[in-house]
């Protein structure tokens, strides 16, 4: 069967005007009725078709009472922060720069890097126990240098005293104040026994990049790490000098120092140690597998004077020697022997004198080479 919209309309000519029929009847139905409207307001297509809402419910004008006016009488009031408020602040903003105006410099400067934080034993070395001023971070060839350094310049005793460090050591931090320990608590009083107070140490060494006693190629010194310190003696307040590998110093002092500085540091070499600190002490704080320590340093004697040239003279409260029997027999037996033979040969040249002069034999005109027998006793006495 074929079926078009042509031939439905020639079929139904009505259904067209029918459908508009019923779409209208169902508008009006749509519509509320006039006890609704009353209620709800006026009702209208708009609100059918997305127009603006409008309000369904009455506005009520209501009366609000008003305070009284403030009688003249009254005090004055005073107003509180709360009333008056917090002032406004107006934001300060800074017009940016236009890039005509921006220098060079401030265009290409880079952050500045942020400040290290301050150590535990930077803040525990006060100047109450020493004077040492940081200085900035040593980073060199081979692990050279390092961080948190300060430059010990002198010493603070309990009671105040400085005492100074000639010339000023370039330390690390640990190593700084373990000298500065050391010297309130065991030189100070050392000195103190001997009748006078120390005044100045005498730093030998200290910061210095280099391999061990200066030896090309040698591994690293703790020179080179600023952990260590050569000390050669101190000065006291009297002038005197003390040496701590001068042999003429007295040896339970050189003792004494010597126990108190191995107790304390993690290397300890001086004198006798490997012929490279025969005249100062090295002290440093390594750090060895399970806190090995080093201490090589002999408390040598002094050295003798002079040594005799000769034996010391015989004193005359001494007892006779005695002689051996065997060397005293023997003397006597060459005496008498050298006697005898010298007696015949003095007898013979009396003879020769007494005789008259006779002409000389084809012996003695031809003498052999045997030398007289008188000249072999000379000669053999001469020996002995």
């Amino acid at each position: 069967m074929n079926f078009s919209a042509r031939q439905g309309a020639r079929k139904w000519p009505r259904l067209g005007k029918l459908v508009t029929a019923v779409a209208v009847l169902g508008l009006i139905a749509a519509l509320p009725s006039p006890g609704q409207a009353r209620g709800h307001g006026s009702f209208g297509l708009e609100e059918l078709f997305g127009g603006p809402p409008r309000s369904r419910h009455a506005l009520h004008a209501v009366k609000v009472p008003l305070p009284r006016p403030r009688p003249a009488e009254a005090p004055p009031r005073e107003e509180t922060e709360e009333a008056r408020g917090e002032p406004e602040v107006q934001p300060n903003v800074e017009a940016p720069a236009k890039p005509s105006e921006q220098k060079p410099a401030e265009q290409t400067a880079p952050a500045a890097p942020a400040a290290p934080p301050v150590s535990a034993c930077r803040q525990a070395l006060t100047e109450d126990i020493a004077v040492a001023p940081s200085i900035p971070s040593v980073h060199g060839p081979g692990g050279c240098g390092g961080d948190d350094l300060v430059r010990l310049e002198a010493i603070v005793l309990p009671d105040k005293h400085r005492v100074a460090v000639t010339p000023p050591a370039t330390l690390r931090c640990p190593m700084a104040s373990e000298v500065a320990d050391w010297v309130r608590s065991d030189i100070a009083p050392l000195t103190a026994r001997l009748g006078s107070e120390i005044t100045s140490l005498d730093n030998f060494d200290s910061f210095e990049c280099r391999g061990r006693n200066r030896i090309k190629g040698a591994p690293l010194s703790e020179h080179g790490k600023a952990n260590a310190l050569d000390v050669r003696g101190f000065r006291l307040a009297d002038g005197r000098e003390i040496g701590l590998t001068d042999r003429s110093e007295p040896r339970s002092l050189r003792e004494d120092v010597l126990h108190s500085v191995c107790a304390r540091f993690a290397t300890v070499l001086g004198p006798d140690s490997d012929w490279y600190h025969e005249d100062h002490i090295h002290l440093d704080l390594a750090e060895r597998r399970n806190n090995y320590k080093i201490c090589e340093w002999d408390v040598l004697d002094p050295l003798p004077r002079v040594a005799p040239a000769v034996p010391e003279e015989r004193p005359a409260e001494a007892p006779p020697r005695e002689v051996a029997k065997g060397e005293g027999t023997k003397e006597e037996g060459t005496k008498e022997q050298g006697a005898k033979q010298e007696a015949p040969a003095a007898e013979g040249d009396q003879q020769e004198e007494t005789k008259p002069a006779e002409a000389p034999s084809p012996e003695e005109q031809h003498p052999k080479s045997k030398p007289h027998r008188s000249a072999k006793v000379s000669s053999k006495a001469k020996r002995e």
